[in-house]
This record gives C-alpha cells, sequence and structure tokens, in this order.
C-alpha cells in the first residue's frame, strides 16, 4: 500500500538521477510531515520535479544497519550537534537485491558528503574486513581520526519515493513506515506521518519554500540517533524525546 498518490508526476530513470553531482555533496534538511500535507507537498511541487521509476515501481523498501563505536561515538557526535561528524551503514535496496555500505560526512560547513561502497548482498548488515578498510580510508581522507572497531548497533526499515529536478539539481525523498528494532526495542514513526528530506544547494530550494508554505518547519532528525536515543538511557536526547506518543512511537517488540 502506499500512502501518497504519485500518479499525477511524469517518471524519471535512475540514470538520469545518478548522473546529479548534489548526490553525493549536498545540503539536508529534515522535515516529519503529516500526509495530507505531504500530499499537498507531492501535489504542488513545480512540474521539474519527477518521481523515480524503477521497472514501473514508484516505491522502494530500503533496509539499513547502522554501525558505530562500542561507545556509540558517532550517536553521540550528533545529539552533541558538532558540526564535524559522520555516519557509518549497511543499505540494502530490497527489491532491486543490490547492497553497499556508505559513509556520510558533515564537514563542518554545512555540507553533506557521501561514499558509497558496493558489497555482496549477503554482506549486508555486517563489516567485513574490507568494509572496515573502507571506512577508515574515508575518514582519513576527511581529516577524522581512526576510531577502532565498529559494530552494528540499529536496525532500519522503510519504503521511500524519490522526486527529483535534475536540470536544477534538486532532489525530494519522502519515507513511510519507518521502524528501527535494537536490543528487543521498537521505534516507529506514526503511520500519520512520513519524513520528507530536501537535497539540494546551501540556498533552501523550491521544495523548501513550497514545505515551510505548508506550515512545515526543518529539524536535526536522524532515524539511527532517535532509535538509539530511545533505547539507550544514556543518550540523553531532549528534542527526540518531545516527539514520543506523537510522531514517534516506541514499544518492546511482539
Amino acid at each position: 500500500m502506499t500512502p501518497l498518490d504519485m500518479g499525477r508526476r511524469a517518471p524519471v530513470g535512475l540514470p538520469e538521477v545518478l548522473a546529479e553531482a548534489p548526490a553525493t555533496v549536498r545540503v539536508d534538511r529534515k522535515y516529519i510531515v503529516p500526509l495530507e500535507a505531504a500530499q499537498e507537498f507531492v501535489d504542488g511541487l513545480p512540474e521539474e520535479f519527477r518521481v523515480l521509476e524503477i521497472d514501473g515501481r514508484r516505491w522502494t523498501s530500503y533496509r539499513s544497519t547502522y554501525f558505530d563505536t562500542d561507545d556509540l561515538l558517532t550517536c553521540r557526535a550528533h545529539v552533541q550537534r558538532r558540526r564535524r561528524r559522520w555516519k557509518f551503514r549497511s543499505r540494502l535496496y530490497v527489491e532491486d537485491a543490490l547492497a553497499r555500505l556508505e559513509v556520510k560526512v558533515q564537514d563542518g560547513s554545512g555540507l553533506t558528503r557521501k561514499y558509497f561502497h558496493q558489497i555482496d548482498v549477503d554482506d549486508h548488515g555486517r563489516v567485513s574486513d574490507r568494509g572496515r578498510a573502507f571506512l577508515g580510508q574515508q575518514l582519513e581522507e576527511a581529516g577524522f581520526v581512526d576510531v577502532g572497531p565498529v559494530g552494528p548497533v540499529v536496525d532500519v526499515g522503510y519504503r521511500r519515493a524519490t522526486l527529483a529536478a535534475p536540470g536544477a539539481g534538486h532532489r525530494a525523498t519522502i519515507d513511510h513506515g519507518v521502524r528501527c528494532e535494537r536490543n528487543g526495542r521498537v521505534v516507529e514513526l506514526d503511520h500519520g506521518h512520513v519524513i520528507v528530506e530536501t537535497k539540494g544547494g546551501m540556498v533552501p530550494g523550491p521544495a523548501d519554500t513550497l514545505l515551510r508554505d505548508l506550515g512545515q518547519r526543518p529539524r536535526s532528525f536522524s532515524k539511527y540517533v532517535a532509535s538509539v536515543s530511545l533505547t539507550e538511557s544514556g543518550i540523553a536526547d531532549n528534542d527526540i524525546r518531545r516527539l514520543v506518543g506523537r510522531e514517534l512511537h516506541v514499544r518492546e517488540v511482539a
């Protein structure tokens, strides 16, 4: 079941979307949006925004495993709002049976840079020696110190639709059904909401302008940090805790 109607938007293919530089160097802005406002957002975007379509499919299932140090260094860096920070994850594109490792770096200028390493599907969710070497290389090149061993911390699943204006360098993703599992507990996004993430330049683009006009404001939000801060007593992220019972729900694994 798809939560939003994308039928009015023309399709765009994956090669055209991936050809854009903002896919790897960009400014990300996140919004937690009620479904009604999200549909207005989809309908109100300029015609240049087309919906990513792969084999006739407009929504793709994602599975991500986030890795961190024993003391949750990357999570704490986000909570402390350090300007220079990074994340490391394994991502599986379920319907396409593709997997890769991703290092996501914020370099202090406001830009987010992503680096990829293709892996076998069977290696999703774990860090091999080659994967650890990939992380070490990217951290060194970005000026971070080596952090030692890392391991899986959180498993996250959701369905995503992507809207792109390739010629203008603008993209927006919409995530629905977000479910994070850690230590026998589940953190879920309320089913009446989606996470919209815009990806573009330093100046907010047309997607951000439309969201603002719809009464939505960007948040410093991370699926990974939300799930850890709500399942780990030593991580006190008050911005996330304010969302519990409305945008986010926490429960024991059934």
